[in-house]
């Protein structure tokens, strides 16, 4: 089963302050901890939203708009992905994440299981997929 951490953003994320070297002491010591687990699959922090863009789709048409964008609570900051056994697993590797705002300020993270191929069925699309194998 794989899980992303999904870090949430903050207005100093999203103002491009760089986290700190006690963040970054705490972050190193808990992705060693997952890499030693044999549960890290990759992780890595995302810069502001300022540097991003999203596509917007209506019906075949599509726009580009260029960041930044208003809500900070609703951007993504950084992510780190697990592979685990259980749901119960996840959890417990979640609730040991250091809070990743500056300062000790209030911070979020949301966990989200992936999908797996084998939980779609069977179909020609699917096994394009796998012949790819990125998932």
């Amino acid at each position: 089963m794989r899980f992303m951490i999904i870090v949430k953003a903050t207005k100093d994320s999203e103002a491009g302050v760089m986290p700190h070297e006690q963040i970054l002491a705490e972050m190193a010591k808990y992705h060693e901890e997952l890499q030693k687990a044999g549960v890290l699959l990759d992780a890595s922090g995302l810069r502001a939203s300022s540097k991003g863009w999203r596509v917007k789709y209506a019906g075949t048409q599509r726009s580009v708009v260029d960041g930044p964008f208003a809500e900070s609570k609703e951007l993504i900051a950084g992510y780190t992905l697990i592979q685990v056994k259980s749901r119960e697993e996840a959890m417990e590797w979640a609730r040991r994440f250091p809070n990743p705002a500056l300062d000790g300020k209030e911070g979020e993270i949301e966990v989200r299981q992936l999908f797996e191929l084998d939980d779609f069925g069977p179909s020609e699309a699917v096994e394009r997929f796998r012949k790819m194998d990125v998932v």
